[in-house]
């Protein structure tokens, strides 16, 4: 990963190969970007948290723990929350309190397998489960068999009530071009979610 915050280090005669950590960071980024990005590194060495309850909308990006489920068969073409129909070979997930639009990381911690979801819906509402994601990720992540797993969701881009996107703990080792692309994916998603809303009415 291009590492995005220079850090000083000590020269010796043998030079060594720059490592993730050690890489100068890019001068064409922002300071803005320089600061979310402080910001998403300080996420991802909090502790998750496991939302409880009738917990809310949490935009702060990070990162959650407990059990993934898929979707059943019967919710395939169903509406989701953000207006679209729920395809099972998409990248779609549900979550009870991450922003409509999220992209984010799900990684398996039983096998070390993560895949990449846009949160498009709500759910699931079983204590202890934090996301729910399609066949088509349920199978990326090795889950299709047991059918649950314990998970870790890491927020990427976070969409934010003043209509910005944030970076979340999942983007703190995403090059620059990554991250942009996943903010980019985010606004797009609550761009047409608005769309699919509007045409509803």
């Amino acid at each position: 990963m291009v590492a995005l915050l220079g850090v000083a280090g000590c020269a010796s005669p043998k030079m060594m190969a720059p490592s993730a950590t050690t890489q100068a960071a890019p001068s064409d980024l922002s300071a803005e970007l320089l600061s979310q990005v402080a910001e998403a590194r300080n996420l991802d060495n909090l502790p998750p948290v496991t939302p409880h309850g009738r917990a809310t909308i949490d935009h702060s990006g990070r990162k959650q723990a407990g059990r993934a489920s898929f979707y059943a068969d019967r919710f395939a073409d169903k509406r989701m929350a953000d207006g679209r129909r729920m395809n099972p070979n998409t990248d779609a997930a549900a979550s009870k309190t991450l922003p409509l639009g999220t992209v984010a990381e799900v990684t398996n911690l039983e096998n070390g397998r993560s895949a990449k979801v846009q949160v498009e819906d709500r759910g699931p509402y079983i204590a202890g489960r934090v996301v729910d994601v399609t066949p088509k990720v349920a199978d990326q992540l090795g889950m299709l068999r047991r059918g649950v797993a314990a998970v870790v969701v890491k927020p990427i881009a976070v969409p934010q009530p003043d209509g910005a996107v944030k970076l979340g703990a999942g983007a703190a080792r995403l090059s620059p071009q990554e991250m942009k692309a996943a903010t980019s994916q985010s606004h797009a998603l609550v761009g047409g979610a608005e769309i699919q809303h509007a045409s509803s009415q």
